[in-house]
């Protein structure tokens, strides 16, 4: 039996897994590699600088191996020669006056470390392949909704056919 509904469905499914295939590899590969170059911009604009502490680090209360960070306020010169100050996070133990690392953009303003190659690659897959997932989510609730349509119409053409057809399935035969 080849019931135009189990045709139409056929199709729709057909479409659906098309989208999801050749549309999750696309929109993957382009979220990737936006990813992908954000993270190579960052590592291109952001620059590690010795700054000098202003105050001391406050110690944590906090027990165990977490690792603890605080605001700290410190000084560090900027690209264009200008001193700034500001606060970064930074582990406990360093006292005024000590020299850290801490990282700048091209404005000169703190930022937080760039991401490495390898948690940009991981970054860039992760973002990709959640991309994906995401369209593919959005096409099969898409298709579920004719495909549901379509079963109610079977569904009640079963019933139906149900109704002329089981009432002679009570005779006795011969």
């Amino acid at each position: 039996m080849r019931r135009r509904d189990d045709v139409v469905e056929a199709w729709i499914v057909l479409a659906m897994w098309t989208v999801i295939v050749v549309g999750g590899a696309l929109v993957g590969t382009v979220v990737g590699r936006a990813v992908d170059r954000d993270f190579a911009a960052q590592r291109a604009d952001r620059r590690p600088v010795r700054a000098v502490l202003l105050a001391d680090v406050p110690r944590t209360t906090s027990t165990g191996n977490d690792v603890y960070r605080a605001l700290a306020k410190a000084r560090w010169t900027a690209p264009d020669g200008s001193v700034r100050t500001g606060r970064t996070l930074l582990t406990p133990g360093p006292k005024a006056g000590a020299t850290v690392t801490v990282w700048q953009d091209g404005t000169g303003a703190l930022t937080t470390e760039p991401a490495g190659t390898g948690e940009a690659r991981a970054g860039s897959v992760f973002f990709g392949a959640s991309a994906a997932l995401a369209l593919a989510a959005l096409v099969h609730g898409a298709a579920a909704l004719p495909r549901r349509r379509l079963d109610r119409r079977r569904s009640e053409r079963w019933a139906a056919e149900w109704e002329l057809i089981g009432p002679r399935w009570d005779q006795k035969t011969g």
